[in-house]
């Protein structure tokens, strides 16, 4: 498949249909590679990697739409510095590890797409249009973290994106990639 004529839109939670919702959670579970029976821990583990970015205020959700009602990709994030809300108390490496980093690269992001529309440049597309909401909001950067072996490393080092720093965290090596950004024009 191809990503011409993929449109992207910035939308809040509450404003997706179930269908998308449902799409959204497909891409978002298959993305993560693990897999949960219906209950406490599976919503526990949506809602701390998704579902807390959904509710508008200063996160950004954007969706990649194919056609009337295909869910390609998102992306969800904060524009404001995690290190500096408590609502991210339950991701200590935020707070601790990459704190001096979250300040230099305030912005942060989780970028996913179906199988079906990867490698076309619709995850680039998502990360330019996330990038002009953060500096439009004077985030002076923005940043992922990944597992350090992880497949999406090469493609946020394609982004623009460079590695600037590493910590362990639930006996995983974790990687922060960092861009900076420049203001609108």
């Amino acid at each position: 498949m191809s990503h011409v004529g993929a449109r992207i839109v910035r939308t809040v939670g509450g404003e997706l249909e179930p269908a998308l919702i449902a799409q959204l959670d497909a891409i978002f579970f298959e993305a993560s590679g693990r897999t949960f029976e219906p209950g406490p821990e599976r919503e526990a583990f949506r809602e701390r990697w998704l579902g807390r970015y959904l509710r508008g205020g200063t996160d950004v959700a954007l969706l990649a739409l194919s056609g009337e009602s295909t869910l390609a990709g998102y992306l969800v994030g904060a524009l404001e510095n995690p290190s500096n809300q408590a609502r991210f108390a339950d991701i200590d490496y935020f707070h601790t590890d990459f704190a001096a980093l979250c300040c230099r690269f305030p912005a942060h992001l989780h970028v996913n797409l179906a199988p079906a529309f990867r490698g076309v440049g619709l995850g680039a597309r998502l990360i330019e249009a996330f990038a002009m909401h953060a500096a439009e909001a004077g985030a002076r950067g923005m940043h992922a973290v990944t597992g350090k072996a992880a497949r999406n490393v090469r493609f946020y080092l394609r982004c623009g994106f460079a590695e600037h720093g590493t910590a362990w965290w639930r006996g995983r090596e974790l990687v922060f990639l960092g861009r900076a950004l420049t203001g609108p024009a």
